[in-house]
């Protein structure tokens, strides 16, 4: 065997083993039992230093440093690319700091999720705090004298950097700010009214699942406080969540997360179990996600079919036609949650969070001072302030899990997606009566064949220039959100 060839069985195995995590982690949030928390955290604490410790092994640098990349082809170079910088980054990292934060996090999870459901920020707090001083120290550990946040940032969105979103974030918020007051001026949209059996829903959200191409022999939809997507290759399992009077929030939730799936199922079955074999950052993979739902999934045509498949399960769903349907699914209105936010106000929330947690990575901002601050700049944003906890800073896993430098990526991937949803009109010119009869087929086939099948092949902004014929920017989505919430509303 070659060096290479060596490189990559060993790699294979620690991919392997990425995904076990990955499946501990997934049975934390669906299945496992309340009382099994302090053994996962365990678990997840000793998977963790296996993993870390090959990611270390000295093996790595001996291969890395016999192999020639100049000899490979293009396949062979973007491996390398991808296994030389987690091999410089995770021996940044002390062994013992990498276990500790996945034993914390394991154990943060839980404790979240019950402050959540009792609406107690001060029984999260001392546990927040742990994890907020390990990913400190992580993260000085990988900047090496730089940037903390922007080394953060690099985990989810290669390349990128905090003052290039940061100047992104300010050209749209001028921008969506107008377009939100001059929606808002226009009162409330059409709601939905009726009974919608949580049965009902989850059979309704499979079918949903299944006509945006998620395999289902390959994944399973379960339910979970957070909807979420995990795994990759031939096991991509996705988890939605259930509202007795707001179905919207189901179906959504898992279209999103189709999406995600979509894009795991979808890349390239040579790449399985490699540095390759999974989506190349979370901007791209929020790019998929946020066209499933909305570019597609809210747009006016499939929500015409999507009317009368709620009309034959539910029956009277309160709204008088599909226009009135779809200016409920696409309705602007006073909300926390950024989940459940319309597409005019979602990338403030996430600006919010953005400026928070750069706070707090950057020691500006301390956990104990989080709630008043969120607050704070959630009423400075939106004009109200936040009613309850589950609401405000206790509505989002992210922190508990140690994800910072994540939240931006949902905002990246929203510009990401009005590039991709350009270039999808202008490919596919019958989008629209296609989508009014339920067929998804030529859409998620584009994204399969443009974006989705290279995985890690090639670098973020590469994959999203390369499919889209033009550089990544906001001007895209910023015109396509004027334009339709201008046509929905009568601006």
């Amino acid at each position: 065997m070659t060096a290479y060839d060596e490189l990559m069985a060993f790699q294979q195995q620690t991919e392997a083993l990425g995904q076990v995590a990955g499946r501990l982690g997934w049975d934390q949030e669906t299945m496992m039992a309340r009382g099994s928390a302090g053994q996962r955290a365990e678990e997840m604490a000793a998977m963790q230093s296996v993993l870390h410790a090959r990611r270390t092994d000295p093996r790595l640098g001996a291969w890395l440093g016999q192999i020639e990349d100049a000899t490979l082809d293009a396949v062979g170079q973007a491996q390398m690319r991808h296994i030389r910088k987690s091999y410089d980054r995770a021996r940044k990292v002390p062994a013992a700091l990498a276990t500790e934060i996945a034993r914390v996090t394991s154990r943060a999870q839980g404790q979240w999720a019950e402050a959540r459901a009792a609406e107690d920020v001060a029984a999260f707090l001392p546990v927040l705090k742990e994890v907020v001083r390990l990913k400190r120290e992580e993260g000085q550990a990988l900047a090496d004298g730089g940037d903390v946040y922007d080394a953060m940032i690099d985990d989810y969105e290669p390349e990128m950097k905090a003052a290039t979103l940061q100047a992104m974030f300010d050209a749209m918020r001028p921008r969506l700010v107008a377009l939100r007051a001059a929606v808002l001026e226009k009162g409330p949209g059409p709601k939905l009214r009726g009974a919608f059996p949580e049965d009902a829903q989850m059979a309704l959200t499979r079918r949903l699942a299944e006509q945006f191409g998620y395999d289902l022999n390959m994944g399973r939809i379960d339910k979970a406080v957070h909807p979420f997507s995990s795994g990759s290759g031939h096991d991509v399992r996705i988890t939605t969540r259930t509202s007795a009077d707001d179905p919207f929030n189901c179906f959504y939730s898992t279209i999103h997360e189709v999406g995600h799936a979509c894009y795991e199922q979808g890349i390239d079955d040579a790449y399985a179990l490699t540095p390759l074999g999974q989506g190349v950052s979370m901007g791209v993979h929020e790019s998929q996600s946020r066209i499933y739902e909305n570019q597609l999934g809210r747009s006016r045509a499939f929500t015409g079919w999507l009317f009368d498949e709620m009309r034959a399960v539910f029956g009277d769903i309160g709204v008088a036609d599909a226009d009135a349907f779809c200016r409920a699914v696409n309705a602007v209105h006073r909300g926390y949650i950024r989940t459940e936010a319309d597409e005019v106000q979602y990338n403030l929330h996430v600006m919010l969070r953005f400026d928070l947690e750069r706070g707090l990575m950057g020691g500006d901002l301390e956990v104990d001072d989080l709630e008043a601050a969120w607050n704070d700049r959630f009423e400075a944003d939106f004009g109200y302030r936040v009613d309850k906890p589950s609401n405000g800073v206790l509505q989002d896993v992210h922190w508990s899990v140690g994800l910072f430098g994540y939240f931006p990526t949902y905002s990246l991937g929203n510009v990401y997606a009005g590039c991709l949803h350009e270039a999808l009109r202008r490919d596919v010119p019958d989008l629209d009566a296609r989508l009014a009869k339920g067929d998804t087929g030529a859409a998620t086939a584009w994204l399969r064949e443009n974006v989705q099948r290279h995985g890690g092949l090639k670098t973020p902004a590469q994959t999203i220039e390369d499919a889209s014929g033009m550089v990544p920017s906001p001007e895209p989505l910023l015109s396509y959100l004027e334009t339709k919430f201008t046509a929905l509303y009568g601006l």
